[in-house]
């Protein structure tokens, strides 16, 4: 039973076929999103080869095709591939038909204490790991997004964040519930949504904040190059 794998299938089946949407045009923006797919790869993927050679997290053999790839089920290398398209799909989606964010307004207030917030969590909490590095990798990469592309985003970055916490809790419910994926939770918090760690509400804002930051630098470098072409 291949259920990891179509999951990464539903995952992506949606936002990839409405990606030629007349009015989005997702997929004129592939130019930006492939690399920002890349550098989100290269940063997650190193860092869940470690939690798993750490026991943090381990995969269930009964449900994956049995392709190893540095230790990582395929599935799970996808999962860095396929949930980041969808993330960024639904981002612009939203920016597309609904313009500016309500949440504009507060949204700079917000993350800066969302901030603090984090690194005490992550000072309380040292030996659990997942719930450590999450929170202080999370607010390095707010310091990031706020270096590289400013205030202007918040909004409509945390409009998407709540957008995409609903397919993102519905696959992670999957893995977890199974379970395909399974925590230790000598290095969490031991609190679950579900059967879903807490700790995944903080990594899904990474795991949309990374690639978002890095579509919308592209995005820009290209709209440059192609102004001063002009």
């Amino acid at each position: 039973m291949y259920i990891y794998l179509w999951l990464n299938v539903f995952t992506i089946f949606f936002p990839f076929v409405l990606s030629f949407d007349k009015r989005v045009a997702f997929y004129k923006t592939w130019p930006a999103l492939f690399p920002a797919l890349v550098v989100n790869a290269l940063i997650f993927i190193p860092w869940d080869i470690y939690f798993t050679q750490r026991g943090i997290w381990g995969f269930n053999p009964e449900y994956l095709v049995g392709i190893y790839i540095f230790g990582l089920p395929l599935e799970e290398i996808l999962f860095f591939i396929t949930v980041p398209y969808a993330c960024v799909f639904i981002y612009q989606c939203l920016n597309v038909y609904f313009g500016e964010s309500i949440f504009q307004r507060h949204a700079r207030t917000f993350t800066f204490l969302l901030i603090p917030l984090l690194l005490l969590l992550a000072v309380f909490n040292l030996p659990r790991l997942y719930t450590s590095a999450t929170a202080v990798f999370l607010v390095l990469m707010w310091f990031v997004h706020l270096k590289v592309i400013g205030n202007e985003l918040l909004g409509k970055f945390y409009r998407a964040y709540l957008v995409h916490l609903i397919p993102f809790l519905l696959v992670n419910g999957i893995l977890t519930a199974i379970p395909i994926v399974w925590y230790n939770n000598d290095f969490n918090l031991g609190h679950r949504i579900y059967t879903i760690p807490v700790e995944d509400a903080w990594y899904s804002m990474l795991l949309l904040l990374l690639p978002v930051t890095a579509f919308e630098f592209f995005l820009s470098r290209r709209k440059q190059i192609a102004t001063q072409v002009v």
